[in-house]
């Protein structure tokens, strides 16, 4: 076959992946009341749908590269499409929630290999002078999902039903097996590869399973959930203790301690996390405001969140001259106000509030979350050696994920609280905006501690290339 025509070739398979995932994260959000009226549950219930998608692509995401070295990018490709398809068609036949929450689960096995052997099958196949072009034209893909993602959404439940918000994946998912096989090339094993860390990587997905779970156990508002919280937070502690003390004796861990000795990659890592959890509730909580306390349709919900898309496009361009004449940390300190204080300000939702205010509201945080994205990407992977940038990038990227789930466990577990404490729906959203918008505020003071000398004086690097959300 020809070499040109299969690399091009690669490019549509791995854009392919990755707008399937991209779409995934999005177009649910707007599907949920609808879905939750169909389970017969309630809206606030159906947090754990977008939970255990996102969380099972943290636990798994560190395997993918190991796998992928074990078995050839193209058997793990073609198999991570095949998952994800056939985890989607499981969702659209589920009858109950609990049915729905386990065909999340084995979406997210298939999602967790879409983007990270996506790259590396195009890392490996394209020569190194294109390679950063070809995965600037497949992250277009990636873009274009949270655009449409609640659009589609509202649309398919409007006028079919909310089942064909997974279904569509089934068309693309079949085209992208056949492409596989026909286009990606076989690899050969890879000699001396190191053995995977499979009792650190249990530890690990404990850890975060752990504490994932236990945010969620207080918004049940009694005194049992609060035990078990307490319960799995011990549990997450104990095991991310042990995973320490493995790490510290084994000579190829799954994510090495030396990481954390990089003083950017650490603060940016919890300054990522804690300031991830309160802007990853927004796309959850805005469509169940929108259709629960203000009366839209999932069509028009999903249109209200066209502006946070729109303005986060628009800005990119801001990003590095900002970065370059103020440096990383003053950027990150203030952006990141702004964004909590955009968040906040969502507290003034109501359904006497002009729809410009609120479209102006999103296109404001659009704007500011954008910013943020991709400055907290780029400085918290910017100082990492050619030898860290490996385990470095998929922890990241882990810890993305995680905080997805985050912010849509805090988030649901508070305005349900809050809602059973007062009876007061709209109040609940609105003290949750507020509480979310202060957790995200709290990371400035992280992102304020990466001021170095060297910056103050001289300003960021110039070379230090800005990583795209």
């Amino acid at each position: 076959m020809d070499k040109d025509l299969s690399l091009k070739a690669m490019l549509w398979i791995v854009a392919a992946g990755f707008f399937m995932q991209a779409l995934d994260t999005t177009i649910v959000n707007t599907a949920l009341p609808s879905m939750a009226r169909s389970l017969h549950e309630l809206p606030l219930n159906m947090q754990p749908v977008i939970v255990a998608y996102s969380l099972t692509m943290a636990m798994l995401t560190p395997a993918s590269g190991w796998l992928a070295d074990r078995f050839g990018t193209r058997r793990i490709y073609f198999s991570a499409i095949f998952i994800f398809a056939t985890g989607s068609l499981f969702c659209a036949i589920s009858h109950t929630l609990n049915q729905l929450i386990l065909a999340r689960v084995l979406q997210g096995v298939g999602g967790s290999m879409l983007l990270p052997v996506g790259r590396l099958a195009i890392l490996r196949n394209f020569p190194s002078l294109l390679y950063l072009s070809a995965l600037a034209t497949v992250s277009i893909s990636g873009q274009v999902g949270p655009l449409i993602g609640p659009v589609l959404g509202g649309w398919l439940v409007e006028t079919i039903s909310w089942h064909w918000i997974f279904l569509i994946n089934l068309p693309i998912g079949l085209i992208g097996c056949a492409a596989v096989l026909i286009f990606l090339p076989r690899e050969p094993a890879q000699a001396n590869q190191r053995r995977f860390d499979f009792l650190g990587f249990a530890l690990l997905s404990t850890c975060m399973a752990g504490f994932s779970l236990a945010l969620d156990g207080p918004g049940a508002g009694h005194g049992a959930a609060w035990i078990w919280a307490a319960s799995l937070l011990t549990v997450s502690a104990l095991a991310a203790v042990a995973y320490v003390q493995l790490a510290k004796r084994r000579q190829h861990p799954l994510f090495p301690l030396s990481l954390f000795k990089q003083r950017t990659f650490s603060l940016g890592l919890v300054g990522n996390l804690i300031a991830r959890i309160g802007s990853s509730a927004v796309p959850f909580l805005m469509p169940l405001l929108f259709q629960l306390e203000l009366g839209f349709s999932p069509l028009a919900s999903g249109m209200m969140m066209l502006p946070i898309a729109l303005a986060g496009i628009v800005v990119k361009r801001l990003v590095t001259p900002l970065v370059q004449t103020y440096g990383y940390a003053k950027v990150l300190a203030v952006n990141t106000v702004l964004v909590g204080a955009s968040i906040i300000a969502f507290a003034a939702i109501s359904p006497v509030l002009p729809i410009w205010f609120i479209v102006v509201q999103l296109g404001l945080f659009g704007a500011f979350n954008s910013m943020q994205y991709a400055t907290m990407n780029s400085v918290t992977l910017k100082d990492l050696s050619f030898e860290q940038a490996g385990s470095g990038n998929a922890l990241f990227s882990m810890a993305q994920m995680l905080a997805i789930g985050l912010g849509v466990t805090v988030g649901g577990a508070l305005v349900k609280l809050f809602a059973g404490s007062w009876s007061n729906q709209i109040l609940a959203f609105r003290l949750t905006f507020v509480l979310m918008g202060l957790v995200t505020m709290a990371s400035a003071t992280v992102f304020a501690a990466m001021r170095t000398p060297v910056e103050n004086k001289a300003g960021p690097k110039p070379e230090a290339g800005l990583i795209e959300e």
